[in-house]
């Protein structure tokens, strides 16, 4: 299935500035069931873009508009090919545990193991992890569908209530939250069991039966969760939760992008064909 996707951003300012330096995370990764075909970003006032991957493979784009300006617009077309997921399994067999710890003994999943800015063990996290039974058993699968419907009946969501800064602890003092929170809080939980997890940022197209909590066009977050026995990482988002495919947003329906644009519009163009999965 192909997904035609532009992306719109702009800015107006108060007052011309004399200068804008900006990197712009808008390119869709290709990496699982998800190919990027092609990819355009236009800037106005028009200038030269320059572009790198990073440690991670995402690609940047970044560009200099040196004079004044009032104004900045910033248009990313994609066009993408998904392929159907293969079935995630219920759980996984007992010795996952014993088999996930020698593959990332030998990889390089550090940087997914250690507590980070918006990840990080506080006081309020341990005790939350005692309330919610966080702790190795079953096996790594069950644990983390287990784990991602708790956060969904755990807290509520709740537009503006933190700020993309946020530290983890205003939201589980609180209850309550948005997109970001969720996967911050799950993953300074799921590294304390040792496996590798990051955050990862994007859209999920989603229909009136989806059962979702997150506002229509928002930039929405979710956990990767590495597990050898499974093809790839498997994505789960505390903030969605859709009777169709249990705690799981449905894989078809999501583009993998990495960043968190502060849009004042967005428009997402999908093909007129497109059905979601949970319809």
């Amino acid at each position: 299935m192909l997904y035609s996707i532009q992306h719109l951003t702009k800015f107006h300012y108060a007052s011309p500035v004399s200068e804008s330096v900006m990197e712009a995370r808008m390119h869709p990764r290709s990496e699982g069931n998800q190919r990027c075909l092609t990819f355009h970003l236009a800037v106005s006032p028009r200038c030269r873009v320059f572009a790198y991957r990073d440690h991670v493979g995402n690609n940047i784009h970044h560009f200099d508009i040196p004079g004044q300006h009032s104004y900045l617009v910033i248009v990313a077309e994609s066009l993408l090919a998904m392929q159907p997921s293969a079935e995630i399994p219920s759980s996984l067999p007992p010795d996952a545990w014993a088999d996930a710890d020698a593959q990332v003994k030998m990889g390089d999943y550090w940087e997914m193991l250690l507590p980070s800015e918006f990840a990080q063990p506080t006081p309020g996290l341990l005790d939350l992890a005692k309330q919610l039974e966080v702790r190795r058993r079953d096996d790594p699968l069950s644990l983390l569908r287990e784990l991602n419907q708790k956060l969904y009946d755990w807290f509520e969501y709740v537009p503006k209530s933190t700020k993309v800064d946020s530290p983890i602890d205003e939201a589980i003092a609180s209850g309550q939250g948005v997109c970001q929170d969720f996967p911050h809080i799950m993953i300074a939980l799921v590294r304390r069991l040792k496996i590798p997890c990051r955050y990862v940022s994007g859209y999920l197209y989603r229909s009136a039966q989806s059962h979702d909590r997150s506002v229509v066009d928002a930039t929405h977050a979710w956990v990767e969760a590495f597990l050898p026995p499974l093809v790839g990482s498997d994505s789960i988002p505390p903030t969605v939760w859709s009777r169709a495919t249990a705690t799981f947003a449905p894989p078809s329906a999501v583009i993998t992008q990495t960043c968190r644009p502060r849009a004042e519009s967005f428009e997402a163009k999908l093909p007129a064909s497109y059905r979601s999965p949970c319809e």
